[in-house]
């Protein structure tokens, strides 16, 4: 029982190594496929992108990620307001305008509602 037990466990070990695996390197892809795109002028570049976001909503930057959505860059940006709030502002990558404002407040209720 023990030995099914451990066998178990390391599979599960094996497959969560594997996984985090496929996934660095899928990151690595996208980090790659922006840069390019930051390269050729399909996209800003962050330097340009973050005194935009600095002037429509003033605040402390948290976090940035680009994603590639519905075949447009998006730049996600988290930012901590002056009043407490962390917002997750969503803006083109190839205009720099905001697209969408979200509180993060809302996020932590949706996933507390699974619970």
């Amino acid at each position: 029982m023990i030995k099914k037990g451990t066998s178990i466990l390391a599979s599960a070990a094996v497959l969560g190594i594997v996984c985090a695996a496929i996934s660095a390197r899928a990151d690595d892809r996208d980090h790659e496929r922006a840069y390019k795109a930051v390269r050729s002028g399909e996209i800003l570049p962050l330097s340009r992108v973050l005194p935009l976001v600095r002037e429509a909503v003033p605040g402390e930057i948290l976090e940035v990620e680009i994603e590639r959505e519905h075949g447009k860059w998006i730049y996600e940006i988290e930012v901590l307001r002056a009043d407490g709030r962390v917002v997750e502002l969503h803006v083109d990558g190839r205009s720099g305008h905001l697209l969408r404002e979200d509180d993060d407040r809302e996020h932590e209720h949706e996933d507390h509602d699974d619970d």
